[in-house]
């Protein structure tokens, strides 16, 4: 959810506090309660993909996804559930590609789901049509390189 200074909540997974997230911050984000990571999932658009992903001091895995698709909602609860399992050492930006066809034209995105991972503003790997049981492993494989 997001709030009017940019902000989004993110409820802790291991003691159900609700959190303020900022898009962008150096690091990752710790619950104010528990002091455990919190997933770190936002939304990016053409103003602030650079400061949300190419900056970021965390690897980011960018899911370019459109409400209509198929495909990515069936992919959205695993790509959700990789941010949680990989809190503190992940974050998840989330771009529609209808509202952001300059990303997709940059980053030759030509169906969604697209996901793609970054490593300090780098692309490392990408997939399209990504299989939700399989992703897991694929983002651990280049979180462990």
């Amino acid at each position: 959810m997001n709030t009017t200074d940019g902000a989004l909540t993110a409820r802790c997974p291991a003691c159900g506090r609700l959190n303020r997230v900022r898009r962008v911050a150096s690091g990752a984000p710790h619950c104010g309660n528990c002091g455990r990571p919190l997933p770190w999932i936002v939304d990016a658009d053409q103003s602030t993909f650079h400061a949300a992903v190419e900056e970021s001091s965390l690897p980011v895995l960018v899911d370019f996804w459109a409400p209509w698709c198929g495909p990515c909602r069936i992919v959205e609860p695993a790509v959700e559930r990789v941010a949680r399992d990989l809190a503190g050492r992940l974050k998840v930006v989330k771009v529609n590609a209808d509202l952001t066809p300059e990303l997709g034209q940059r980053f030759n995105v030509r169906g969604i789901p697209t996901l793609i991972i970054f490593d300090h503003g780098r692309v490392v790997d990408r997939q399209t049509g990504a299989s939700p049981w399989a992703l897991p492993s694929w983002v651990e494989s280049h979180l462990a390189s």
